[in-house]
């Protein structure tokens, strides 16, 4: 992770890689915590943001399942895991965490999605995001 990235960013960085263990390897929250921990760099990570929106995506993954189910083209099991993790941490901001704009959470899961993901699943994130945003944030949205 470069120098350049914000605590914020950082912290979303680790959830998703978090999310990644969690789904791929099965792992619980305990164990992605401890991970994460003695990754180089985690200490420049906003600990609250991480912590805050780890536990918000593990807690409410069905729920935010549901909630993206109707703007994804395909089965959930066929997305990447890890577009499946930007989706969640994405939906779980919007959802959770209305001091942060709208846009800050979709720009920042495109650049995690430019990252982490596949050649064009910045793209399928954002069109994802993009559509979810109205429902979880009416009163927002309808000012752009």
């Amino acid at each position: 992770m470069s120098a350049g990235k914000s605590p914020r960013h950082k912290a979303r960085e680790f959830v998703v890689q978090g999310l990644y263990q969690w789904q791929v390897g099965g792992q619980d929250a305990a164990a992605i915590q401890v991970q994460a921990e003695g990754v180089a760099g985690f200490d420049k990570a906003d600990r609250a943001l991480y912590d805050a929106l780890l536990a918000g995506v593990l807690q409410n993954a069905e729920t935010l399942r549901d909630l993206l189910a109707p703007y994804i083209d395909r089965a959930w099991n066929e997305v990447s895991p890890i577009e499946r993790g930007i989706l969640l941490l994405g939906a779980c901001e919007l959802k959770l965490h209305p001091e942060t704009p709208y846009r800050v959470i979709i720009n920042e899961a495109i650049e995690l999605a430019k990252t982490y993901g596949g050649t064009d699943g910045h793209k399928f994130v954002n069109g994802v995001l993009d559509k979810l945003a109205p429902q979880l944030r009416p009163a927002e949205t309808s000012r752009r």
